[in-house]
């Protein structure tokens, strides 16, 4: 297994994180929406202060890569004239939510979400992980997406449930119920400022929280949506010109490395519109040089493995053994060492594998 450095933080605006390209300056839109002048702006800005490359993070969130240190004071200027960043650190490092992005005005969930980051903005809860997040998930779509605490939209109100967990609190205002689930976590399940909710999983919960989930999981795919054009970011990085030509709409970021680009009905060049897209079917970090853990580069050989991998499965490219990317298993996860890739079969990149030579028959014990 390739050795790495667990950081035990996330980038953020006002506070960056260097890599192996240069700065990477994670954005966090609110509500999971950019304006057309946010997007564009975006754009602009990752092209006059960093390498032009835009990551799409699991947590729906925009990452500018390549940033120049010295002129990071200049981006938060402009970050800062296009409403994207945040007045402090500690609000920056404690506004870790996720929301569907398949939300609408007036249906409830925008008061949810500030209910929640009203919480979240609580002192007494500061000795939160910046890794720690919650999800507003109106209509089930988050079901697959990491979070600490689900707030899922159900008959009768919002169900509170912590993540690992079968049961929740019903309410009609999350605030309290979120505070009791938080305070019950921290005695439990923060170890060194670290500790994740899925890790109490078999304890028991406090009183009331005994209500059962109802969703199902589902992935979404590109295509048409009621509120516009789903469209994937192969390996979840796009150019700075594409978004540009793609932001003549207001977009919606999602955690699935996809966008929602709202009105529109036509997929413009440089995205993933074909549901049955192979590259929709792979998953691969930054790699090497950009990522200074990496061992390996990683997008290339996702995209030439990428028609190999047969529809239902999942490949995983990843530069080292911490699988940033994708951190649950996948059938085939491919992790680079010193001298090239090990293969491992329905596992995380962490797991031991066998070393890989060959390109072929990657899914034949599938």
């Amino acid at each position: 297994m390739s050795a790495f450095k667990v950081q035990g933080w996330c980038p953020g605006a006002l506070r960056p994180m260097m890599s192996g390209d240069g700065l990477v300056v994670r954005i966090r839109p609110r509500m999971a929406r950019l304006t057309v002048e946010q997007a564009q702006g975006l754009a602009q800005a990752a092209l006059r202060h960093g390498n032009g490359l835009i990551d799409l993070s699991a947590r729906a969130n925009v990452q500018l890569r390549g940033v120049r240190d010295d002129a990071h004071a200049d981006l938060l200027a402009d970050l800062d004239g296009l409403g994207l960043i945040d007045p402090d650190e500690a609000t920056e490092r404690h506004r870790n939510l996720i929301v569907s992005p398949y939300w609408r005005d007036g249906d409830g969930t925008a008061e949810v979400a500030e209910q929640v980051l009203a919480t979240l903005r609580d002192p007494g809860f500061a000795a939160l992980s910046g890794k720690f997040g919650v999800s507003v998930d109106g209509d089930g779509a988050l079901q697959g997406v990491a979070s600490d605490i689900r707030v899922e939209r159900m008959p009768g109100g919002w169900l509170v449930r912590p993540d690992g967990f079968a049961t929740g609190a019903l309410v009609d205002e999350v605030g309290p119920a979120l505070r009791d689930l938080i305070g019950w976590f921290l005695p439990r399940g923060l170890v060194g400022g670290r500790g994740r909710m899925a890790a109490l999983a078999g304890q028991p919960l406090p009183d009331g929280f005994d209500h059962p989930m109802a969703y199902a999981h589902h992935v979404p795919k590109p295509g048409p949506t009621d509120l516009g054009l789903m469209v994937g970011i192969a390996f979840g990085q796009i150019r700075a010109e594409i978004l540009a030509d793609l932001a003549i709409f207001p977009i919606r970021i999602t955690p699935w490395r996809m966008i929602l680009i709202e009105g529109a009905t036509a997929a413009p060049h440089g995205v993933i519109s074909d549901p049955t897209d192979p590259r929709l079917r792979v998953t691969a970090c930054t790699g090497a040089p950009g990522c200074p853990q990496a061992l390996q580069p990683t997008r290339d050989l996702a995209q030439r493995l990428a028609a190999t991998v047969p529809l239902g499965h999942h490949l995983h490219v990843s530069g080292c053994a911490k699988g940033c990317a994708h951190p649950g298993p996948a059938d085939v996860t491919l992790v680079a060492t010193t001298s090239g890739y090990d293969l491992i079969r329905n596992g995380r990149a962490a797991d031991a594998g066998t070393p890989f030579d060959a390109v072929t028959n990657l899914f034949k014990a599938l």
